[in-house]
């Protein structure tokens, strides 16, 4: 049974200048149905899962600290679904930081998947390095 209290913080990776891409994506780029979805997704099951997500329908394992998280679901009062990816990493603090994410229902190729968990990877590298500098 899920619990109120979710076991995971979500945070948004953020960039050297502050800006904070995947929320930005999230909230100027998704339609509202889709925000939605996600939102809940997130709440509902990355918050309480963090990374035992992997392995099951709503992720896997990607290697070298990333995972990736899957939205798949037709909103009520829609046709088409849902189907979107975020790509991931969970600290040792219990926190999932959410380094990229897209809409494979626009783009579902191959190529897409590729760019974004590289962009998510020099992302967490990124990230990484700033911890390390930081006392």
């Amino acid at each position: 049974m899920i619990s109120d209290r979710p076991p995971f913080a979500i945070e948004f990776y953020e960039s050297p200048d502050g800006d904070k891409p995947v929320l930005r994506w999230i909230t100027e780029e998704l339609p509202v149905a889709h925000r939605r979805t996600l939102g809940y997704a997130l709440w509902r099951v990355l918050q309480h899962m963090g990374v035992g997500v992997c392995g099951t329908e709503f992720g896997r394992q990607l290697g070298r600290g990333l995972f990736e998280f899957r939205v798949r679901a037709v909103p009520a009062g829609e046709s088409a679904p849902v189907l979107l990816r975020v790509f991931c990493h969970a600290t040792a603090e219990g926190i999932v930081l959410l380094l990229a994410g897209y809409d494979k229902a626009a783009d579902p190729t191959p190529r897409r998947q590729r760019r974004e968990i590289e962009l998510a990877r020099r992302r967490l590298a990124e990230f990484r390095s700033r911890r390390r500098r930081t006392p």
